[in-house]
């Protein structure tokens, strides 16, 4: 059957460089969610950030990734292949997650030894980046942080995350 599906008003349907797999981006804020729409997109708000997570239209994070061998992508800087299983990842991460929390470690320190990402160098610095830069179980959680505060796990296709919000 031809890919002829109706979508609500403001959506495009496009296909991801990086997994091939089908998207949805709203032509208004540029947000991308991989479930298809069911209501019209909502327009950009024009109101500044608030806090509240409802005008903000960007943030600024840190975040610690933690590849593992389904990842989309199972290497990095530290490891050209990564053969670790989703399960030891998690585990990883919440021994990070616990060393900052004691604060027997900063999220700095440790981004920039066990990160799989470049940003590592930076601490885990991703800069400001609006909503629809990153992947949605990502974006969506950075968004739904206070400045200062750190996410549970985050998975996404890139591997497993926690995230602190600067900004």
């Amino acid at each position: 059957m031809p890919d002829t599906e109706q979508l609500p008003e403001g959506w495009e349907k496009r296909t991801s460089r990086s997994t091939g797999l089908s998207y949805y981006l709203n032509i208004h804020t540029k947000e991308s969610q991989w479930d298809q729409p069911t209501e019209p997109a909502k327009k950009a708000s024009s109101g500044g950030g608030n806090g509240s997570g409802d005008g903000l239209d960007e943030v600024q994070c840190l975040h610690l990734l933690v590849k593992h061998k389904g990842s989309r992508r199972p290497s990095s800087w530290r490891e050209e292949n990564i053969t670790r299983t989703k399960e030891e990842a998690q585990m990883l991460l919440e021994v990070y997650r616990n060393k900052i929390i004691n604060e027997e470690a900063t999220f700095d320190e440790l981004a920039r030894s066990y990160s799989d990402c470049s940003s590592a160098k930076r601490g885990g610095d991703l800069g400001k980046f609006g909503r629809g830069d990153m992947q949605a179980a990502f974006e969506k959680a950075a968004f739904a942080l206070n400045v200062g505060q750190m996410s549970g796990i985050v998975d996404t296709d890139s591997g497993l995350h926690i995230i602190l919000r600067k900004a």
